[in-house]
């Protein structure tokens, strides 16, 4: 747990789960505050299912829902008021524990000064310097005398980030290589950052699952401004981001990179038996190790492997867990005591039609059934029986129940829940950009990168790689109003694992062009071979740690333009040459 002490009596932590709670009540905590509405994001729990996990222990509880970025005088005064009322210790939570944690500061603006405050903030890990003119004014007024409303001090960055993940970072990184000196802020509340495409291997016995994390802070590129909070909002006619803390940060130009959505809950039962009862993903960090564990102790029965309708972070990445498990079955002897199947949602095996062939000569080597139009829609795992809702030839619909002694399920993906309904997605809640150059359909001074974008590409860690120097570059042309651009042309790639040893190097663009780095000599992408596993396994971790995210753009150099179609059009409220002297 990220319990981090603020005060005698008060501790401050992001999100916990009801298993947590007999552990707080094992540490002495004697109450707990919970400032974040329900249904904020996939997988929280409860107010009501916290509340009676910790009345259980014999904790006092306090529900204070508060929307990140419209926190109320009301929210605060009731924060105290618990706060007075509840015997000690006590933890505040909400996503991140900046609610907590700014609720805590404003209460004690009367009593403490801000710069106390401040550090004290700091050594919890969280800046609240964009609350010190609040905290001043609270200080400096009265008992009882109103509040007024405090005038903002606006620092504008070159560059604001939200995310950091393999987008987010990368951009930061190639914008730095090209201009040092640049003032960029990244957004980013996690203090872990994955390399996911591990994971497949974590599930297939090749990596350890701690092979694929590192700290936030040993990635973060050391010349960016780290804000380790949660995004509540755009305001993109202003040129401010909206924190859950409700503090405004302002760019002069912005990357989104908000990533995608693993929603689990739309196959109904599946969170429930995830991780036990045979039902397992690679999809998630946690449950990768439990794959590899299914597959090393089965020894007969059926094996499902499902794929949902796109779109879908690595499209291939289903199928390269169930060659890797058949690989594995097929060298113990096992595999013809078991039955695999791989069920799609989708119409045909890969969408590029060039690496089928070689695909579907190992869906025969290892006796694997493919279904097509079929979609995972419940998960019983007490019974081990996946239910799909199957379409056939003539658009009719019908469910099927199948047993399983063993499903690897690939979850449904979306938009990011805090994109949604804001400015810069379109109807279905993807960032909207131009295919080609990135750029934001209507705000010429916002980018897109990454999973969350809504250009047609595959969504890939290899997609990242060429879209970061695109983004660098376009972003720097419009700051400066010069006149080339760079552009993207979909590059993506999917190293699908056909076998422990061989891999088929897919690499593709828009319309399912193929796009391959290497002479076909060295790898021929549509084949399995061995030195593309040996780049899987061995180079592209490298090419992605010491290489992607540190901007260095050895093979991923930008096609450069000379009259660009990049719009140099920009919020209104922000006037460039004024925003750096503020």
């Amino acid at each position: 747990m990220d319990i981090r002490k603020v005060a005698p009596g008060l501790s401050v932590s992001p999100q916990i789960t009801v298993q947590e709670i007999g552990i707080l009540a094992g540490k002495g905590f004697q109450g707990i505050i919970n400032v974040r509405p329900d249904g904020e994001e996939d997988g929280q729990p409860t107010s009501a299912d916290i509340e009676k996990v910790a009345k259980e222990f014999g904790l006092e509880y306090r529900h204070i829902p508060i929307v990140p970025g419209k926190m109320t005088e009301a929210d605060i005064t009731a924060f105290a008021e618990a706060r007075a009322e509840m015997m000690g210790p006590v933890l505040s939570y909400c996503r991140t524990g900046t609610r907590a944690i700014t609720l805590w500061a404003l209460t004690k603006a009367k009593q403490l000064s801000t710069t106390a405050i401040l550090k004290t903030a700091e050594e919890a890990g969280y800046d609240l310097s964009g609350k010190a003119d609040e905290l001043d004014a609270r200080r400096a007024a009265k008992a009882g005398a109103k509040i007024k409303a405090v005038p903002e001090h606006r620092h504008v960055h070159d560059v604001v980030i939200v995310g950091g993940g393999a987008g987010g970072l990368a951009a930061a990184a190639s914008l730095l290589k090209r201009r040092k000196n640049l003032d960029i802020a990244v957004i980013e509340p996690r203090d872990v950052h994955y390399y996911q495409p591990g994971w497949t291997l974590v599930g297939g016995g090749v990596f350890s699952r701690d092979q694929t994390k590192r700290p936030m802070a040993d990635v973060m590129p050391e010349d960016v401004k780290w804000l380790r909070a949660a995004v509540a909002g755009f305001q993109p006619e202003q040129n401010a981001v909206v924190l859950e803390s409700g503090d405004h940060v302002y760019y002069r130009s912005l990357v989104v990179a908000p990533g995608i959505k693993l929603d689990w809950d739309q196959v109904d039962g599946l969170r429930e038996t995830l991780g036990k009862n045979g039902v397992t993903s690679n999809y998630q960090f946690d449950l990768a190790p439990y794959t590899w564990e299914l597959v090393k102790t089965m020894k007969k029965g059926r094996a499902i492997f499902t794929q949902p309708p796109m779109p879908i972070k690595c499209a291939g990445a289903p199928q390269k867990a169930m060659y890797l498990a058949c690989d594995a079955w097929m060298r113990s002897g096992k595999l013809k005591d078991i039955d695999v199947e791989f069920h799609t949602a989708g119409g045909v095996l890969f969408g590029v039609q060039d690496y089928v062939p070689e695909l579907m000569k190992y869906i025969e080597k290892y006796d694997a059934g493919v279904f097509y139009q079929e979609n995972l829609i419940a998960v019983d795992g007490a019974r081990k029986v996946a239910t799909f809702k199957v379409t056939d030839d003539k658009g009719e619909t019908r469910t099927e129940d199948r047993p399983f002694d063993m499903i690897h399920v690939c979850p449904p993906q979306g938009p990011v829940d805090f994109m949604k309904g804001t400015p810069l997605v379109d109807e279905a809640g993807w960032v909207d950009v131009h295919n080609e150059t990135l750029q934001h359909t209507k705000y010429g001074n916002v980018f897109g990168i990454g999973d969350g974008c809504n250009a047609p590409n595959a969504k890939t860690a290899a997609a990242v790689r060429k879209q970061a120097p695109v983004v660098a570059h376009n972003v720097i042309a419009v700051l400066e109003g010069t006149s080339t651009g760079a552009l993207y042309e979909g590059y993506g790639s999917c190293p699908l694992t056909v076998e422990r040893g061989k891999v088929v190097l897919a690499e593709f663009g828009y319309g399912g062009a193929l796009q391959p780095t290497f002479p076909k000599w060295l790898v021929n992408g549509t084949r399995a071979t061995g030195l593309a596993w040996l780049l899987k396994e061995k180079l592209m971790p490298t090419l992605y740690f010491d290489l992607m995210l540190k901007g260095y753009e050895w093979l991923a150099k930008p096609d450069v333009i000379s009259h660009s179609p990049l719009s140099h059009e920009v919020g209104e409220a922000c006037d460039f040459s004024e925003a750096k002297s503020n």
